[in-house]
C-alpha cells in the first residue's frame, strides 16, 4: 500500500472513530476490535458485538507516556522501567484509572489496563483522533484470538463499522501483550507473561 492509501486509511479510520463507529484493525499483537475509549456508546458496541459480558475489562492503547499520564490517577514511579526493560508489548494495570475514562472501560476496582502501542497505524489513528482507542482481540468471547485476519469470526466481521484495510495478508504473532498488575507502592504482580 502506498502512503497516500495509508494516509487515506488512517483518515477513515478516525472519522469512524469520531463518529461512535468500531473498528476491525491490526495491532502489534494480534487483530483488534476497538473504538474511541472515551465514547460510552461506542464502548458498550464493542461489548455486543465480543459478546463479551460487561464486567470484565478492556485494555486501551495510547501512543505515549504523555497520553498515558491523562487517563491515570497514580503512575507508580517503576513503571518507566517497566516500559524500557520490555521489548514485547506491555499491559500495565494501573491502580486508579482517571475520572476522565468511562465506566465501561474501568475495572471495577477502579483500576485500568493501558498499553503504549508501538505499531505504526494504531499510533497514527490515536495521534489523530487525540484520546485512547479500546483493544481487545477480533474474537468472540470464549474463542481463540486470531492470528491472521482470514480467521475472523464473520460475525465480527459483520458487526463491526469498519474493517481496516491493512496488514490483511500478514501474520500477526498471535502472541497476546505480557499483563503486569502495579500497585500504589510499586509492587507489581505479572499476570500473564
Amino acid at each position: 500500500m502506498n502512503l497516500i492509501d495509508y494516509q487515506n486509511e488512517v483518515t477513515k479510520t478516525v472519522s469512524i472513530l469520531k463518529k461512535g463507529g468500531t473498528i476491525l484493525y491490526p495491532t502489534d499483537t494480534i487483530w483488534g476490535l476497538g473504538c474511541d475509549a472515551l465514547n460510552e456508546k461506542a464502548v458498550e458496541k464493542v461489548f455486543i458485538v465480543k459478546q463479551r459480558p460487561e464486567n470484565k475489562s478492556l485494555i486501551l492503547l495510547v501512543d505515549s507516556e504523555e497520553m498515558l499520564a491523562n487517563y491515570v490517577e497514580y503512575i507508580p514511579s517503576i513503571t518507566h522501567d517497566l516500559l524500557q526493560q520490555y521489548n514485547r508489548p506491555l499491559t500495565i494495570i494501573y491502580p486508579r484509572a482517571s475520572k476522565r475514562l468511562p465506566k465501561e472501560v474501568v475495572a471495577a476496582d477502579n483500576s485500568i489496563a493501558i498499553r503504549i502501542v508501538k505499531h505504526q497505524f494504531c499510533q497514527d489513528i490515536i495521534k489523530q483522533l487525540g484520546a485512547p482507542i479500546v483493544s481487545t482481540s477480533a474474537n468472540i468471547s470464549g474463542e481463540p484470538s486470531p492470528a491472521v485476519f482470514a480467521h475472523i469470526n464473520q460475525k465480527i466481521l459483520s458487526g463491526v463499522d469498519h474493517v481496516v484495510a491493512l496488514e490483511q495478508n500478514e501474520f500477526r504473532s498471535g502472541i497476546a501483550s505480557t499483563i503486569i498488575k502495579l500497585e500504589v507502592n510499586g509492587e507489581f504482580e505479572i499476570i500473564r507473561p
